[in-house]
């Protein structure tokens, strides 16, 4: 029924120019929101988190990497997750996480999709330090690559969140979790991807109330950013479409290091959603 209004070239270029005027008209009232928000996170306390216990998952590289690296700047003790691999970076991301600043520094290498092993690693965290403040439910794999997607990016941030929550509560502690803009926007050639993602912000959003306002959820929706599941030559290592140029060399990105930056200054402010970069 449909179908001819989008194949009609009049009704395209129609709706494109209305998109772009209510882009106009909005931009005024978006700046001065954004304004705001800006100005209201200045004045906002920092959560001092030196001593407290930070758990990362998909820490051996990218955006886990260097959230690890900031957390240490800020006196965290952190426990790192990653899945054992042979080109697996973890035990120098801890080396690097310790120089940094970082007290103490626990690393295990484990499967996020495998509910027994996230109850281990929690447990393992808890034995170690005794509490946990934030968990950074980060690991994630590509839109693109893999068969795996659910298992991964969803049931790998929803199985530590359920073993994590009691000893949260204790804390007040935090959730983060890395959702992604696929979430929100839905881009073509993403389908999979992107019900994870989407999957992901729906659940968080209902847990919110269940938790709040003992714990706090932050929710993550980023575009591209420059880490090693962006580029061509991560998208040859499974199944899908294979990218032949580096998605940074095509479309805006912004660098792992300052996205990790925004990332813990906005959860150590106390932010609930957290955007980057600000262009989408």
């Amino acid at each position: 029924m449909y179908e001819p209004l989008f194949n009609n070239k009049f009704t395209n270029a129609l709706f494109f120019y209305f998109c772009m005027l209510l882009l106009l008209l909005f931009s005024p009232f978006l700046f001065i929101w954004e304004l705001i928000n800006t100005l209201r996170s200045c004045f906002r306390p920092t959560e001092n988190m030196a001593g407290k216990v930070v758990l990362i998952t998909g820490a051996s590289s990218g955006l886990g990497e260097h959230m690890t690296y900031e957390y240490a700047k800020r006196g965290a003790c952190i426990a790192l997750i990653a899945i054992k691999e042979p080109e697996s970076r973890l035990e120098k991301v801890a080396e690097r996480a310790r120089e940094l600043g970082s007290p103490d520094v626990l690393f295990e290498f484990a499967d996020v999709s495998n509910v027994d092993e996230c109850r281990m690693f929690v447990d393992d965290t808890i034995k170690h330090f005794g509490q946990l403040d934030h968990l950074v439910c980060n690991a994630g794999i590509g839109p693109l690559y893999s068969m795996k997607i659910d298992d991964i990016n969803f049931w790998g941030s929803i199985y530590p969140t359920h073993f994590a929550i009691p000893h949260l509560q204790k804390t007040k502690g935090k959730i983060i979790v890395n959702a992604s803009s696929a979430g929100v926007l839905h881009p073509p050639r993403g389908g999979f991807y992107n019900a994870s993602k989407a999957a992901l912000i729906g659940f968080y959003e209902s847990l919110r109330f269940e938790v709040s306002p003992t714990i706090t959820i932050t929710i993550l929706t980023l575009g591209f950013i420059q880490t090693n599941i962006t580029t061509a030559k991560y998208s040859t290592t499974g199944v899908g479409v294979h990218l032949k140029r580096d998605l940074a060399d095509v479309s805006p990105s912004m660098g792992v290091e300052p996205c990790a930056k925004a990332i813990v200054d906005g959860v150590c402010k106390g932010a609930t959603s957290i955007t980057q970069p600000r262009i989408i």
